[in-house]
């Protein structure tokens, strides 16, 4: 029956106008043969015979949103460079307001190259990553291009997401803006929290989506099962003066604490976990078009767990869709498959990628 309502909520759920701020990431593949070590030196030589773009960071997010039929309006910034023209292009294939995608020169944009080996013709496995990226804050000159916008954008929005690398646009007053100005006119505002950073930032917001292992940062307290779970989100609900908390415990579901002190932690049902990139983004923006659609966080809790679920058994970012989520529903509805019942959470969570 719960898989049941679930399908007539995502069925009649509309098409959510959803503002992301965020750092925007150019993820790049190269794929090949890894069956041989260099003469020159004690290394893999990849025979390369693919490579690929893709959007990462918070160009992901508005990427997953796309696919999840959401309208969608990006805050950010690229450098004046090809990585920066290869966002904006694929931004804009993926049908996604650009017009706040800002320049700054001399900024070099954040790419993340990762080369992918196969070897006696298995599936491929990353052998290296390069990282190009700036953690400096971006200009006052863009700040105050956001920020003077900032009241119109998210009046015509229905819902903020806020994707938060550390990679210098999400800063404190870029955000303590964005949060007041939402919350004078009863706009939620969810955020996925950098890594490793002081959450202070984030106090106002409606939600906040950590990992286990960035709660247990941010609070200093061991999060290891159901009820060091709760004790930490409700640490974080009360400092921040949250609404509620999602904290993603990777195969073990995710767990919401309100501000009104209930929880429940909501268990996945078991996956072949292939690859988990792009999980944390999947969720925020299936929590963020659900809330901002009017569903409740329950909803929005079980739909993004079956939308992580999806991600991670593929190789990559891929985009989960409305569709694929509704046919594991009513697999689940034919296959009499029970929804999963609450449990202790065990299971470390990875760190957020970035």
């Amino acid at each position: 029956m719960a898989s049941q309502n679930l399908i007539e909520s995502l069925e009649g759920m509309g098409h959510p106008r959803v503002l992301v701020l965020g750092d925007l990431i150019l993820d790049r593949y190269t794929w090949g043969n890894a069956d041989r070590i260099s003469q020159e030196a004690p290394v893999i030589v990849l025979q390369a015979d693919g490579r690929e773009s893709r959007l990462g960071g918070a160009a992901n997010v508005c990427n997953m949103l796309h696919g999840l039929r959401a309208k969608v309006t990006c805050i950010g910034v690229v450098g004046d460079d090809t990585a920066g023209i290869e966002v904006r292009e694929l931004l804009a294939g993926a049908g996604v307001d650009t017009r706040w995608v800002l320049t700054e020169p001399g900024r070099p944009t954040t790419v993340k190259e990762r080369f992918m080996g196969r070897a006696a013709g298995r599936h491929s496995n990353q052998i290296l990553r390069v990282d190009t990226e700036t953690h400096q804050p971006t200009t006052v000159e863009l700040e105050d291009q956001w920020a003077n916008q900032l009241s119109s954008l998210v009046t015509d929005h229905d819902v903020v997401l806020i994707s938060d690398y550390g990679k210098g646009v999400c800063t404190s007053r870029l955000l303590s803006t964005t949060i007041d100005t939402a919350r004078q006119v009863n706009i939620p505002v969810i955020a996925d929290p950098a890594r490793g950073q002081d959450y202070k930032p984030y106090h106002g917001c409606t939600a906040i989506t950590p990992n286990r292992l960035e709660t247990a940062g941010a609070t200093g307290q061991s999060v290891k099962n159901q009820a060091t779970t709760v004790a930490a989100g409700q640490r974080l609900v009360t400092e921040l003066g949250l609404q509620m908390i999602f904290i993603t415990l990777d195969r073990d579901g995710v767990a919401v604490i309100h501000r009104d002190g209930t929880s429940k932690v909501y268990p996945t049902h078991p996956r072949s976990v292939y690859d988990i990139t792009g999980a944390g983004d999947v969720m925020l923006a299936m929590i963020g078009i659900c809330l901002g659609d009017g569903l409740s966080a329950d909803e929005a809790a079980k739909l993004g767990n079956i939308a992580g679920g999806l991600e991670v058994e593929r190789n990559g970012v891929a985009i989960v869709t409305r569709e694929e989520i509704r046919v594991e529903l009513i697999e689940r509805i034919s296959n009499d498959k029970p929804d999963p019942t609450v449990d202790d959470t065990q299971q470390e969570s990875p760190r957020k990628a970035a």
